[in-house]
């Protein structure tokens, strides 16, 4: 009896963190969608994007690609928070350079280079090493 007890609470608990999971990704992609909207009037409001505004519908368009293949492929992939990243720095970068002192840009530059690194050894280990389990489903 109390193995049949233990099973059924595991099954309880693992569907109630699927469902708040489900819900907690519902809710992200509610804000992607709210902020893309928001977004797009700003744009309409000024009478045309500029680059700052294009960069950041990208970000937007690449949050809104992580959720949906988060909800495709139940993985969240490390290259897509770093591509997030790497697209955030440079709306920064290109936005603001303007305003901001030599040592400022060569952190951004910096960093930048740092995540693009990152992403080009995430895919070298990917092709060496194969995909996990996880990833082959």
């Amino acid at each position: 009896m109390s193995d049949k007890i233990t099973s059924l609470s595991k099954l309880a608990g693992i569907k109630m963190a699927e469902t708040f999971q489900l819900g907690l990704l519902f809710l992200a992609s509610f804000g992607v969608l709210w902020a893309t909207i928001i977004e797009v009037g700003e744009v309409i409001d000024k009478g045309g994007p500029d680059l700052g505004d294009v960069l950041m519908l990208f970000l937007l368009i690449e949050v809104a690609a992580m959720v949906a293949i988060y909800f495709k492929t139940n993985r969240l992939s490390v290259r897509f928070l770093v591509y997030i990243g790497i697209t955030a720095l440079t709306r920064v970068l290109v936005v603001d350079a303007k305003y901001m002192e030599n040592p400022q840009i060569l952190t951004l530059v910096g960093a930048i280079f740092v995540l693009t690194l990152g992403v080009f050894i995430l895919r070298m280990c990917e092709g060496w090493f194969g995909l996990d389990e996880e990833g082959r489903d």
